[in-house]
């Protein structure tokens, strides 16, 4: 009944879908307008309607985004950013629509997305007349935050960089002669009325003067300068909204122009006589003679595929498993819903068939009656419980869910459910009386570590604890008491009963093996972890206890009858309750056993008789490992590279996965080979976008008013932003939009690190431009010379230079005539016969001169992405600089940022510089990590002692140490981790902060 109603219900949302493309649109982004010409992006394609309103038109369909349309100045063309050809590049078209074409070929970009903080590549921003087109790239920017702004023909060919070392939005003066320009691009950080150092202003650049002045100079956000005559209109936030003002480059007088309270304005355009924008999602222009804001309505028409009811393949989302107690089944947490699916052969059954509703996690009961699952159905977290084949209702087990629940498990009996939520609260629900009884709490972390006794009246956990190692407790269910099991010197986890209740496994950090650093006299330790168990009664023996072997008597052969009769008694017992676990808490620490295993890392550890499985990663291993403990063989075996993802309730079948893909075997104790899988392809469902898009609304607005580490919301209304920011989403007609209408959302709580990542999108295959290592002009007969050939460490796969590889006769000055034979002097853009050719082969005709006399032939392996060779040169230009400046006594170290590569750069250059007389440390566009502590602790260390050899120089001690000054320079990039970092530098007095206000040097030679 209820999946016929949903059905029912389902048909009635699409209708109403359907039917609400007759009102008037929202979500109408990045328009452009040119006299009674609107050109927008909506759901990723770009269309077009009178200023005046009615019914758009679409221009673009294609599977990427095609956004940041400009008219240009006459009003003819339009260039935009689009995805046709798998990379994001500018392209042109009729302003009335028509064939686009292709004017870029830019390097590939793994960052690159509409719905990523650093926004997409290649941005359109504006036209410098009717021939030529300004755009932002990062195609020669080793930070992802900075980008330089680029000039193109509309014809083609390369493009030349405008003489400013990075940019944003920009707007020239009415004679050309000046730019105003941003010089930070932030429009897609999800972060709204920011005042910290990437704040940007109004900046305006005099072409023939060089100079630069700030025209704003205001705390607040001052972007997307749009120059009209005499005026610079522009948005600011300086009154919390995103409102736009004006700025009047004769008086220097500021003006706020409209009164937004709601809604920021969004991506303004300016056209010959108005500015376009969005705000609330609708399109709105802004008359500049009268001065009045207007509302366009829009209708749009189409079919809108994207958001239609679309028939999806569930298990490439399988995020959760669970297998029947006898193995023959296994249900699936996939794409919202519950799967069950049978292990060998049947029909696969959704269980919850919901869209709009999140179902999570699966887990089978004991008796194989039921399977519960968590479920937002309701507005909140609960959890429920289904009949095996789905022919009953669902059953709501727990209520009134206050906060998000994580993890439960079913006890033996089937009886009742543990769970935890974000609370940090530990309990179990009682299935028949609904009760909830709270195991513990805490205010230290989130309990994910629990097991059931086999008896179903003891709970084992970790309880989280910031003052010491992680601890495992014991909970009686009778008494509701927890009790400590192991010391408190050692970190312990994963507990897991045995099956007959005997033992309690558990893995602990209590290996000291340490390794020794090769840069410096330090030690770290790794491989700390061994599974060990202890007796839970003081009589039960230990399996490693001393042996004395006994002859063996032979006894007379008893009656057939006797045997069959023991082996059926034999059965019995295996099938019978298990019975009551015995506890003794008294010297129960000093009950703990060693496996005889290998130190290494251990999870997943599940207790079975006779025996352990676990998981297991040792250094220097390629794949974790599945290995099975024998107790009585004392013997461990490695089951092969396979993970164990629960073992059946019967104690005879485990449910295994390799290589996203899973099988239900019986309980290995040799080296398991798959050949037989789960048959998933039958996970099919039909999916209404719609319905998902507002549940994924939802959640997030959930999870961030329960995982926000402010339970204030920095001051926000977070109920009033729901209200504000939820009646959007039903006009969303692509994952994007989506994305867009989330980070709106959170960017409310004015903070860092509140991102919207992923989606089910739509992306279109990339196809990498390869790239030769070098600056290329573009010469008056057609050929290209080599300005510049970027220098590289060829040893070095990542930092490899094509025309500086061994053999290769390549200089700068030189002229490439020819690609793979063919000529140079025919191409519009010679990064145009280079596409798809990123590692593989390439033919170049190389000349001293621009002809194609005197030529040779060179085989080079074009690369895909420039920027580490930028980021090296740039860093050796430095060094040099230093060197040279002090007569090499100063050292000098960039890190870029505070995660490996940022880690490996202090390392490498670091310890070679420790006796260097001074030290400059290089912050600048660090891009952030969690690796501070590590290099601050180093650069803290003071000198405590002198060591002396005969003959020898003395070294300090600690030898690992600057013991000369230093400083740190620090700009308006440095993020993150990365501004933690100069932060510790100035409390622990190491040195002086330089800033370089501009923020710029460091992004461009």
């Amino acid at each position: 009944m209820r999946k016929c109603l949903l059905s029912v219900l389902m048909v009635i949302v699409f209708a109403a879908t359907a039917f609400s493309q007759e009102e008037e649109a929202r979500l109408l982004r990045f328009p452009t307008i040119h006299g009674g010409q609107v050109v927008f992006s909506y759901a990723g394609n770009l269309y077009t309607v009178a200023r005046a309103g009615g019914v758009a038109r679409m221009l673009t369909n294609d599977d990427g985004n095609e956004i940041f349309a400009k008219f240009s100045p006459d009003g003819k063309t339009l260039a935009f950013t689009g995805q046709y050809d798998g990379n994001t590049e500018v392209y042109l078209m009729p302003a009335g629509g028509g064939v686009p074409q292709r004017v870029t070929y830019t390097a590939t970009l793994s960052r690159d997305d509409l719905s990523d903080r650093m926004g997409p590549n290649n941005v359109v921003m504006t036209w410098k007349d009717n021939d030529d087109i300004v755009f932002r790239s990062r195609k020669k920017s080793f930070n992802s935050f900075v980008g330089q702004l680029f000039e193109v023909s509309k014809d083609g060919g390369l493009s030349t960089q405008l003489p400013l070392p990075a940019g944003g939005f920009c707007s020239f003066s009415p004679d050309k002669k000046k730019l105003a320009y941003n010089q930070v691009f932030r429009e897609f950080r999800t972060w709204k009325y920011y005042r910290g150092g990437m704040a940007d202003d109004i900046w305006i650049y005099d072409f023939k003067s060089k100079e630069t002045i700030n025209a704003t100079n205001h705390e607040a956000q001052d972007i997307f300068p749009m120059w009209h005559g005499d005026i610079i209109y522009f948005l600011s936030d300086r009154d919390r909204i995103m409102n736009l003002f004006s700025y009047d480059t004769k008086s220097g007088e500021t003006k706020k122009l409209t009164n937004y309270d709601k809604y920021d304005i969004k991506f303004p355009s300016l056209g010959d006589n108005a500015i376009v924008y969005e705000n609330g999602g609708y399109l709105y222009y802004y008359d500049l003679q009268s001065q009045v804001p207007k509302r366009i309505n829009v209708k749009i028409m189409n079919d809108f595929t994207v958001s239609r009811p679309q028939w999806k393949d569930a298990s490439k989302n399988i995020r959760y498993s669970s297998v029947s107690p006898d193995g023959k089944r296994v249900t699936f947490g996939a794409r919202g819903d519950i799967f069950s699916v049978p292990a060998k052969s049947g029909i696969t059954t959704n269980l919850t068939n919901t869209n709009g509703v999140h179902e999570r996690g699966s887990d089978w009961s004991s008796d194989g009656k039921w399977i519960a699952y968590i479920s937002d159905e309701t507005g909140e977290d609960e959890i429920f419980i289904v009949n095996q084949d789905g022919s009953e209702e669902p059953i709501q087990v727990t209520k009134n869910g206050d906060t998000y629940k994580f993890g439960f498990w079913w006890s033996p009996d089937a009886k009742k459910i543990a769970f935890t939520d974000q609370k940090k609260r530990f309990y179990y629900v009682d299935i028949e009386t609904k009760d909830m009884t709270l195991v513990d709490q805490t205010d230290e972390g989130e309990f994910h570590d629990y097991d059931w006794s086999p008896d179903s009246k003891w709970l084992a956990y970790v309880k989280p604890d910031n003052e010491e190692p992680g601890r495992i407790y014991l909970y009686n269910l009778e008494t509701k008491t927890s009790t400590p099991v192991t010391s408190k010197w050692y970190n312990s986890s994963d507990p897991s009963f045995s099956a007959d209740g005997k033992f309690l496994y558990f893995t602990s950090a209590r290996t000291f093996n340490p390794i020794y650093s090769w840069t410096e006299w330090n030690h770290a330790y790794s491989d700390m972890d061994k599974v060990y168990f202890l007796t839970l009664a003081k009589d039960t023996e230990s399996p490693f206890e001393p042996e004395n072997d006994v002859a063996e008597v032979k006894e007379d052969k008893k009656e057939e009858g006797e045997d069959k009769e023991k082996k059926k008694d034999d059965e019995a017992e295996e099938t019978e309750e298990a019975e009551d676990m015995k506890v003794d808490f008294d010297g129960i620490e000093d009950r703990v056993v060693e496996l005889p295993i290998d130190a290494a890392a251990y999870w997943n550890l599940k207790g079975v008789k006779g025996g352990a499985y676990y998981q297991r990663f040792k250094t220097g291993d390629k794949k974790g490992s599945l290995l099975f403990f024998d107790l009585k063989k004392k013997k461990e075996t490695n089951l092969g590279n396979i993970s164990l993802s629960e073992i059946s309730a019967n104690g005879k079948k485990m449910l295994v996965s390799q290589n996203r893909k899973y099988s239900v075997i019986d309980l290995p104790k040799s080296k398991v080979k798959l050949s037989e899988f789960v048959d998933v392809s039958n996970m099919k469902i039909w999916v209404s976008p719609k319905e998902e898009w507002k549940q994924i609304f939802d959640e997030s607005w959930r999870q961030m008013r329960e995982f926000f580490y402010d339970p204030n919301m920095h001051g926000v209304d977070w109920d009033k932003m729901y209200k504000k920011y939820e009646p959007l989403i039903k006009y969303a007609n692509s994952r994007y939009d989506v994305s867009y209408i989330i980070g709106e959302m959170i960017g409310e709580v004015s903070t860092g690190h509140a991102y919207v990542t992923g989606g089910d999108r739509v992306i279109p295959e990339k196809i990498k431009t390869g790239l030769l290592g070098a600056e290329l002009s573009r010469d008056n007969s057609g050929y290209c010379r080599i300005d510049r050939i970027l220098e590289g460490q060829n040893w070095d796969k990542s930092i490899r230079s094509p025309l500086t590889e061994i053999g290769v006769n390549v200089n700068e000055g030189d002229y490439i005539i020819a690609v793979n034979g063919k000529s140079v002097a025919g191409m519009v853009n010679i990064y145009q016969s280079l596409v798809g050719t990123a590692g593989k082969q390439v033919e170049l005709t190389i000349s001293s001169s621009a002809s194609d006399k005197d030529t040779h032939k060179e085989i080079i392996i074009p690369i895909a992405d420039e920027s580490k060779l930028y980021y090296y040169e740039w860093v050796h230009e430095n060094i040099k600089k230093v060197d040279e400046a002090t007569n090499g006594q100063v050292g000098y170290i960039h890190i870029p940022d505070m995660g490996p590569d940022g880690l490996n750069q202090f390392v490498k250059y670091f310890y070679p510089q420790m006796r260097k007389k001074a030290l400059i440390i290089d912050d600048r566009g660090n891009g952030g990590g969690n690796v501070s502590p590590m290099i601050i602790e180093r650069l803290r260390r003071e000198l405590s002692l002198m060591q002396m050899g005969r003959n020898n120089v003395g070294t300090p001690n600690p030898g690992a140490m600057m013991l000369g000054p230093m400083v740190c320079l620090i700009n308006r990039y440095s993020a993150s981790d990365g501004d933690l970092f100069p932060y510790q530098f100035r409390k622990h007095n190491l040195g002086k902060l330089i800033v370089d206000l501009l923020g710029l040097d460091c992004h461009n030679k």
